[in-house]
Parts: C-alpha cells; sequence; structure tokens
C-alpha cells in the first residue's frame, strides 16, 4: 500500500471521528468489502479503527486469517442460509436477520458449537421491494418469533436506508427507526440494555447520528472508492 494510500485512509477517518465529535457514543465501523487485508489493518492498527463490517461471505473468509482480531467483526450483507456455518464461528454479531428462515439456521448453527451470537434485526424502512429486510409493519411478528431461537441475543435493529436526493429525507426513516427500537424492545425483548440502532452510510451518517444512531457504517467514505467486486459466489 503507497503511502498516499495510508495518508488517504489516515485523513478520511480523522475527518469522520471530528464530524462525530457531538455523538461520543457511536462506533464507527470501517465497510471492508473489497479491500486488503493491508488496508484494513492499517485502519485498525493505524488508525485505531475498533470495528469493522464485511458484506461477502467469500470477501469474509478470503482475508479471515489476515486480519487483525483486535477489532470487532460484523457480517453486515446479505446472507444466505447455506453460508451461515462458514461465518457463524468467526464473526461477533450477524447485522442482517432478515427472516425466519435465517434465524432458525442461525440458531441451528449456534446450538451446535454452543455460541449465543449477537444479532441485530435488518428492517426495510423504506418498503423497498428490491431490498431484504423486515418491513416495519412486520416487525413485530418477527420479533415474537424469535422467541423460539434461544442462541440468538437479538441486540437492536438495522437499516439500508432508500437513497435520498434531498438528505432531509433521511430523517424521516431514521426517526422511524428509532421508534421502532424504542417499541419493540420494551415490549418484546425488554431485558436488552441499550439496544442498538447500526444506520447511516457515507453518504447519510449525519442524518443518522442526528437520530440516534449507535453504529455508522463507512466504506467508501474510509478507503475511497472501491476495488472490482470479484465474481459472486
Amino acid at each position: 500500500m503507497t503511502e498516499a494510500k495510508q495518508s488517504e485512509i489516515r485523513e478520511n477517518i480523522t475527518r469522520i471521528r471530528k464530524d462525530m465529535s457531538a455523538y461520543p457514543n457511536t462506533q464507527l465501523m470501517a465497510v471492508i468489502k473489497t479491500r486488503t487485508a493491508e488496508e484494513i489493518n492499517f485502519a485498525i492498527r493505524e488508525c485505531g479503527i475498533t470495528l469493522v463490517g464485511e458484506n461477502r461471505v467469500q470477501e469474509l473468509l478470503s482475508h479471515y486469517e489476515e486480519i487483525d482480531k483486535t477489532a470487532e467483526l460484523h457480517f453486515i450483507g446479505t446472507l444466505q442460509k447455506n453460508k451461515v456455518k462458514y461465518i457463524i464461528d468467526k464473526v461477533d454479531m450477524i447485522e442482517s436477520l432478515d427472516s425466519e428462515s435465517l434465524a432458525e439456521e442461525i440458531q441451528k448453527r449456534a446450538a451446535k458449537i454452543g455460541k449465543c451470537i449477537p444479532v441485530l434485526i435488518e428492517v426495510n424502512i423504506g418498503r423497498e421491494e428490491a431490498k431484504s429486510g423486515i418491513f416495519p409493519e412486520d416487525l413485530e411478528n418477527f420479533c415474537l418469533a424469535l422467541k423460539n431461537c434461544p442462541n440468538l441475543s437479538v441486540r437492536g435493529l438495522m437499516t439500508i436506508a432508500p437513497n435520498c436526493e434531498d438528505k432531509n429525507e433521511y430523517h424521516r426513516y431514521f426517526s422511524e427507526m428509532n421508534l421502532l427500537k424504542d417499541r419493540v424492545f420494551q415490549k418484546y425483548f425488554p431485558e436488552t440494555e441499550a439496544p442498538i440502532l447500526s444506520m447511516g452510510m457515507s453518504g447519510s451518517f449525519f442524518q443518522a447520528l442526528e437520530n440516534g444512531s449507535d453504529i455508522i457504517r463507512i466504506g467508501e467514505g474510509i478507503f475511497g472508492k472501491r476495488n472490482a467486486l470479484p465474481k459472486k459466489e
């Protein structure tokens, strides 16, 4: 990795942390899709990143042995049921729980290795047919179904908001997420202290912060433009 690339990553993280300074309890996640182990480790070891997120199972497995394990590793992408077995013992949290069938598979695999795995429920807050996630109106029934999965520790909600040309539109989606979090966790998971909201990316994290986000997920804003994606597994 060139010195110029190192400077870019360091400067980007410094700038984002300055933007986050009024929200000291919010975590900065570095999204590591398509990034090299060298870039990831530089962000962790030299820039103090303590949380990384991976979107794809194939990539997670390809650099898992090389990346610094002092940072928490979350899986944040769409997760196929037949891929759960490959990551269940490697990730600290799955942020993209989006169906009862996936919950059952995670439950089965976690029980098999004696693990209780933290999860976030992915909410399709824009009700977009092309996106994964639970529609807000289906969230309560989904939470009820998760009571049958004792090896899942439901810690909060995650969302990917629709793309908004007017950035003020993000407030509508993120404020609804905050209300949903309060309602369902008080009713279904009252034992969960300080439930998590994971929302906000490079183009929307200011609005997410203003609406109570606990984790913002930044990829290109840290590492620059993505490398070409490998073919899907």
